[in-house]
């Protein structure tokens, strides 16, 4: 199926756009993207396409599988067994190699995946008709490290000889995109405010101490997504975006939040929450940022949501390595400024990224505390499912290396109806119309960049 793999070197460069407009016509292309690091501590771009299979997985948790190579056992039923079996069929690299990804599953498992795996039903129609999770087998990518301006071609000799025949083609036009219909907002203020005063109820009666609420808000478009994708990008350089399109759907991620990254069995997560907008002068857009540092309510908030994931990860970490070596400090990105944290563990030997993956999902940053509770909660007050939204982009490496994003800032492309979301953590002490605020301050240049 493939021979030795190798690593050459490829001439940098410091953005991947014109490398990746080559592939965005390949079947299973697939961009993630540090997002201008210069502008977001991002390091590593990684791009391919032409996996040697793709699995994806239905609302109902059916399988569907596309491979001219390989065929999924039909006795594995249980997806993460799936995904972990796709793994299994590429070799280990003989190389070793710092880089991130050397062949591997690359794709997306959405909110409501992870809503599935935890048997909660949901009362409300899908939002999109995405796979509930869509993952490629790779055995080859291009790698841009931007701490040390190099550019790698990792794959066969095989593969080398088509990606550069695909490379040196020019890149194959792409339709202009344009919204034929402004964003509508699927709930309005009042109807927001409801919502929001249904979680402070379930709050005061001790359901859950923080839930996450968010809006949908949704446009038709004509046009190539990726066109859509390079405005959004100008507009929010982030560091876990990511750009996927197949048929009439695509996922269009602009995220600055890790959810889960793991190497050499160390485990990280980024959590934020706290937000402010960024301030029109200078000195607006400091008291903006120091407003959010002595904010009790943000810390606590953010130090909830640490503790939660200092519990998730402790489920397959080894015991005692669970540690906090940044609580609630400052982020600013072009639309806003975050409050971020930081925790770290040593994933235990008998663990994997998947079941690590598993252990975690979706992000608590996203659902809120105690999470199954929140979770069913949110498909209580939220009119639609979340899809993509708040799921997770990302990759798992044939060592065993993982990163995966939250895909919050996220628009979904569906059949020509575009989709993204805006939500916050809401407590005790949150007031209605600063969190309907934010919920907009959020998606707010998003929205703007293609309108």
């Amino acid at each position: 199926m493939t021979t030795a793999l190798t690593i050459t070197a490829l001439p940098y460069a410091p953005d991947p756009l014109a490398l990746f407009a080559k592939l965005r016509q390949r079947p299973g292309a697939v961009l993630l993207d540090s997002g201008r690091p210069k502008a977001t501590n991002g390091r590593y771009d990684i791009l391919t396409s032409d996996p040697l299979a793709t699995l994806e997985i239905g609302p109902s948790g059916q399988t569907t599988f596309e491979s001219e190579t390989l065929a999924l056992p039909a006795s594995l039923s249980d997806t993460t067994a799936q995904q972990q079996w796709l793994l299994e069929q590429l070799p280990s690299p003989l190389q070793e190699s710092e880089l991130p990804f050397l062949g591997g599953l690359i794709g997306y498992w959405s909110y409501d995946f992870g809503r599935n795996q935890a048997a909660i039903p949901s009362q409300h129609p899908p939002a999109t008709q995405l796979p509930l999770a869509r993952l490629g087998l790779f055995d080859w990518c291009i790698t841009f490290d931007h701490a040390t301006q190099t550019a790698w071609l990792v794959g066969s000799e095989e593969r080398r000889s088509q990606v550069m025949t695909w490379l040196n083609e020019p890149a194959a036009p792409t339709a202009p995109f344009r919204l034929t219909q402004p964003f509508l907002a699927e709930l309005s203020q009042a109807e927001y405010t409801q919502r929001f005063t249904a979680v402070q109820r379930y709050i005061r009666a001790g359901d859950c101490y923080q839930i996450n609420l968010a809006q949908r808000f949704s446009a038709r478009y004509q046009g190539d997504e990726w066109q859509a994708y390079l405005k959004l990008r100008e507009a929010t350089p982030t560091p876990f975006s990511g750009f996927m399109a197949w048929g009439e759907q695509a996922v269009m991620s602009l995220s600055p939040e890790r959810f889960i990254q793991s190497r050499h069995g160390l485990v990280e997560t980024r959590p934020i929450k706290g937000t402010r907008p960024r301030g029109q002068t200078p000195e607006q857009d400091r008291a903006l940022a120091d407003d959010l540092l002595s904010s009790t309510k943000d810390r606590a908030e953010n130090v909830m949501i640490v503790d939660l994931l200092r519990n998730d990860l402790g489920r397959v970490c080894t015991p005692g390595s669970i540690r906090v070596p940044q609580l609630c400090q400052l982020e600013s990105y072009p639309n806003v400024h975050h409050l971020v944290s930081v925790v770290q563990g040593q994933l235990a030997p008998q663990h994997s990224p998947l079941s690590l993956l598993t252990a975690a999902f979706p992000g608590g940053s996203i659902t809120g505390a105690p999470k199954i509770r929140a979770m069913q909660i949110i498909d209580e007050l939220e009119p639609c499912q979340r899809s993509v939204y708040c799921g997770s982009l990302g990759y798992i490496d044939i060592r065993g290396s993982m990163d995966t994003s939250i895909a919050i800032r996220t628009m979904v492309a569906d059949a020509g109806n575009l989709h993204v979301w805006g939500g916050g953590g809401l407590v005790a002490d949150s007031q209605a119309e600063e969190e309907y605020a934010e919920t907009l301050d959020k998606i707010r240049h998003l929205i703007g960049a293609l309108e």
